[in-house]
């Protein structure tokens, strides 16, 4: 299963609200009628995330088809260049990011109804290889962040490396945790478990405090 994450950011004439509705209400069912398309989700980021100023990015696209041949024939539809140039009225296509991903479910627990998302995008330690990231992020890191029981479900989704053919990818990743409430994940930073997990991540991460958006899906 191939998975395409599309970061997205509104055209600055839109309020959030605008945003939302167009993206969801118009520009979703759009997208829909592209061929080969097994799951689409769309993530919004929370009203209450923008109090402190605008967030780095307003929501995320999450598309899945069964295997590159398919997404090539999506990518050719009619279908899809209709969604495209729609992009226009809503998004700042300048500001796309868009990235094929591996998905590696860390925590495979059951997402409660209105659930919310954190998603965290993620750079790895300046100097620090490719392969001993990735190894590192899945193999030791991944384990000690889902003894947080505040998570339900846990993935990480590594940039396919394809997508670093003769460029700079922004990120290298996407780490994206499920919570019953941001209730119940503000209290899990007061637990052990979180200390321990930030305190892990001086080991493979960039320095500081890496940018997230909280989110709720919409499933299109």
């Amino acid at each position: 299963m191939l998975k395409i994450v599309t970061l997205i950011k509104r055209r600055p004439n839109l309020s959030v609200e605008d945003f939302q509705a167009y993206w969801a209400d118009r520009h979703g069912p759009l997208l829909r009628q592209a061929p080969g398309i097994r799951r689409y989700v769309q993530s919004h980021a929370l009203p209450q995330g923008y109090r402190k100023g605008e967030l780095l990015f307003d929501g995320t696209s999450e598309l899945w088809f069964d295997d590159e041949s398919t997404y090539t024939a999506y990518l050719e539809s009619g279908a899809f260049k209709a969604a495209d140039c729609d992009l226009d009225a809503f998004a700042d296509r300048s500001r796309l990011v868009e990235m094929p991903v591996d998905v590696h479910v860390i925590k495979d627990g059951v997402v409660p109804l209105n659930a919310v998302k954190n998603i965290e995008f993620v750079n790895r330690r300046p100097g620090m290889a490719l392969a001993p990231f990735r190894a590192y992020w899945r193999n030791v890191h991944g384990p000690i962040a889902a003894k947080i029981s505040a998570i339900h479900r846990y993935e990480q989704n590594h940039l396919k490396q394809s997508a670093y053919v003769d460029r700079d990818p922004p990120y290298d990743g996407l780490a994206i945790t499920w919570f019953s409430s941001t209730a119940d994940m503000k209290r899990a930073t007061t637990t052990p478990e979180y200390q321990r997990t930030r305190a892990d991540e001086p080991n493979f991460l960039t320095d500081g405090h890496l940018p997230i958006i909280i989110v709720q899906e919409r499933v299109i």
